[in-house]
């Protein structure tokens, strides 16, 4: 991952920096499968740079950003940098206190503490990654209060007070205007640096394209991040919704084509599909009719091996 950065332009200060902290913080061995192995790299140096900077400063972060923008993709990354275990903790409507912290339980006949994430996170040093966290219910929130902030602690209530593990950082991700989801108060919002994730250009899209897809054909990967452009290009128009714009319904549509799909049926299976409204599929189906050809097979679409 730091040669990655580092043919991305990040400063080699910051890199010495990474390395240093990693030297610092080791992480135990028993943890060494929760350290991710991202199948996705993130590209945008300016957000890498603000991102590495924020972390190595002690900082939480909170990125946030419309659909497919590479939230999630972003926070793997980064644990995957520091080589930090890491916790995904999503939000939802029965996400409550104890399921953060931990709660009671039986264990050779007498009661004990189980840790829940926030708490194994925070005691070994990990990344917690609070997905959707706009979605949390007020209790879930004051819990991260104190978490969060200058104090970094967790009050475990019957228990003692955990203080957390200097590699500890926590990365939430938010999306506006999804169904449940409400604004941060400012309580919570100042105890992240906030990063605003621009939407993928076309010259990053192509160069994930080929990344994952080692032999997809530069003039083919160029058409579906037009392709991929034009979609968006519609839902913020507000001519369609943002179902059908769906990165993980690309990339997931090129590995259909690879294994015998036409790329017509592909897309449909993995874009136009996912919206339900029959005109809105339709307009979809006309923007890849003219984007790109359906027809297409994995024989076209890749070069020989």
């Amino acid at each position: 991952m730091l040669d990655y950065l580092r043919s991305e332009g990040i400063e080699e200060e910051i890199l010495q920096r990474i390395q240093r902290f990693r030297e610092q913080f080791p992480a135990d061995p028993a943890l060494d499968h929760r350290i991710p192995r991202p199948k996705f790299l993130y590209y945008g140096k300016e957000v890498w740079r603000q991102a590495l900077t924020a972390l190595l400063a002690g900082e939480n972060l909170l990125l946030v950003g419309p659909k497919a923008t590479g939230k999630n993709i972003l926070a793997e990354n980064l644990a995957a940098v520091f080589a930090r275990p890491e916790w995904d903790i999503s939000f939802y409507l029965n996400t409550d206190a104890a399921s953060l912290i931990g709660t009671d339980t039986f264990k050779n006949g007498e009661v004990v503490f189980r840790r829940g994430p926030i708490t194994q996170c925070a005691l070994e040093g990990g990344f917690g990654v609070l997905d959707e966290i706009n979605m949390a219910k007020n209790e879930s929130l004051a819990v991260l209060h104190a978490t969060l902030d200058f104090r970094r602690i967790i009050d475990v209530p019957g228990y003692d007070r955990i203080s957390l593990h200097p590699g500890t950082r926590f990365i939430a991700t938010m999306n506006y205007g999804y169904a449940g989801t409400r604004d941060l108060n400012e309580a919570l919002a100042s105890r992240f640096m906030v990063i605003n994730m621009p939407i993928i250009s076309k010259e990053n899209l192509q160069k994930l394209l080929q990344s994952q897809f080692h032999s997809l054909r530069p003039e083919y990967a160029e058409q579906l991040a037009e392709l991929f452009q034009d979609i968006r290009k519609k839902c913020d128009s507000a001519e369609i919704s943002t179902k059908a714009l769906d990165l993980r319904g690309l990339l997931a549509s090129i590995t259909l084509v690879e294994n015998g799909l036409q790329l017509g049926q592909a897309l449909e299976m993995g874009m136009i599909n996912k919206s339900f409204d029959p005109f809105e599929r339709q307009l979809v189906a006309d923007l890849i009719q003219t984007r790109v050809k359906s027809e297409l097979t994995a024989a076209e679409l890749f070069t020989k091996t």
